[in-house]
């Protein structure tokens, strides 16, 4: 780590639309700061000391007036969230199957010739490649967690360790060729300057492809209550509108766009270059449709989620002064924004988590949470354990029944407060 690294910022307020550069950002959904650090990414170690790390930075949600795209307002050094990555995809429940159904259905729909090439940006371990390269593509990954990408590249899944941007979107060009496919699944919500994003999708892809990407629907995130994807690696909130519309800045054309079920509400787009051959399908008009039927560019319809954050933040608040002390199940950086928005930092006793490999304590403004084996629950017996992990809660509760037989409670935060009942 280098002088020049360590005087680095370790963030900045975004102060242009990340869409479309304008200045006009309108606040949206003002939420309780968290620390820029999270479980997601390891702080180099000459710098853990660093305030910046731990304080908590806004999260306050904006939207911009000009394009209408939804996003945060302060934004992480990305050097310091992604050169050193520790989350693989690999981990995730369910995401593997996802995955290669996702291979599938989008080689048959678009009928991607074998022997095309495949890039994928953020392509992590490569679990989603490995299923286009078993139907027979070429196939790179583009994804700047240094580690991660050297592991990939030395299974078999080849991977640039750079960000993707208008420059490592040229050098790949003239390295691989153009490419019949870019995808890219859960990262474009990442990005700080989708101009520049996108400008290397449109230099990289063949005259006939097709660029395929999922991430949040904003207006999932708002009706759904999805709280725990809120912080700041992921900048952007998609809405189907000012989507479209960057993409005919850059380019390209809306295809498609599907809902589906990963992050508890995301969607699929499916883009071409202008004039590329494909018919768009009617589902681009009807979800804009539906977005200004519901009004959501403006203050009304994000209200409805500050109402819910404090409305759920209250209900858990009275159940864990009710039960004395409450324990925490998951550590992500969910949990993180989800003891911040709740007001629950200060009234876990301890987490628990399956991943030996988690730090063994949960830091920000004000706390220090112990991060323990979930054997915990039975050794320490707290009357309730917040589910913050609340996407696999059942399963949680199936595997730790003996928790919930010596009298313990698990409990759901999102998208509302509820108890996973005992057996029998």
């Amino acid at each position: 780590m280098t002088a020049l690294d360590e005087l680095q910022p370790v963030y900045r307020p975004l102060e242009r639309c990340a869409m479309c550069a304008s200045g006009a950002l309108e606040l949206r959904v003002p939420l309780a700061p968290i620390p820029i650090a999270t479980p997601n990414f390891s702080v180099p170690a000459g710098l853990r000391d660093r305030p910046e790390f731990r304080i908590g930075v806004p999260l306050d949600l904006y939207q911009c007036a000009q394009c209408g795209h939804v996003q945060v307002g302060v934004i992480g050094n990305p050097d310091y969230q992604y050169r050193d990555y520790v989350y693989t995809t690999s981990v995730s429940l369910g995401l593997a199957e996802h995955f290669a159904s996702y291979a599938r259905e989008t080689l048959d729909r678009l009928a991607v010739p074998p022997g095309s090439l495949v890039v994928e940006i953020g392509s992590n371990d490569g679990t989603l490649l490995r299923n286009f390269k078993a139907a027979g593509m070429r196939v790179v990954g583009v994804d700047p967690a240094k580690r991660i990408a050297e592991a990939a590249t030395a299974s078999g899944i080849e991977t640039v360790a750079e960000f993707w941007n208008a420059a490592t979107a040229r050098a790949v060009r003239e390295r691989f060729g153009r490419a019949s496919l870019i995808i890219a699944n859960n990262v474009i919500a990442n990005v700080p300057n989708l101009l520049d994003f996108g400008e290397g999708i449109a230099d990289a892809l063949a005259p006939q492809g097709a660029f395929v990407f999922e991430t949040q629907y904003g207006a999932d995130v708002v009706e759904r209550r999805l709280v725990d994807t809120i912080y700041h690696e992921h900048i952007s909130y998609f809405l189907t509108d000012p989507t479209k519309r960057w993409l005919e800045e850059i380019g390209l054309e809306m295809l498609d766009v599907s809902p589906v079920a990963t992050k508890g509400g995301s969607m699929r787009v499916t883009a071409q270059r202008r004039g590329g051959g494909r018919a768009a399908n009617p589902s681009v008009d009807e979800w804009i449709a539906r977005e200004r039927a519901s009004e959501m560019f403006g203050d009304s319809f994000f209200a409805q989620l500050s109402t819910a954050i404090a409305k759920i933040g209250s209900e858990l608040q009275a159940l864990v002064e009710r039960s004395g002390e409450a324990a925490g199940f998951g550590v992500s950086v969910g949990t993180t924004t989800m003891l911040a928005q709740f007001g629950l930092y200060d009234k876990i006793a301890f987490l628990v988590d399956d991943d030996p490999n988690k730090e063994r304590a949960l830091t920000g403004p004000g706390y220090a949470i112990d991060v323990l084996p979930p054997a915990a629950l039975l050794e320490r017996r707290p009357p309730a354990t917040v589910v913050f992990a609340w996407r696999y809660a059942d399963a949680i509760a199936s595997k730790h029944r003996a928790y919930l037989d010596a009298g313990g409670r698990f409990v759901v935060p999102l998208p509302s407060v509820r108890e996973v009942p005992r057996a029998g």
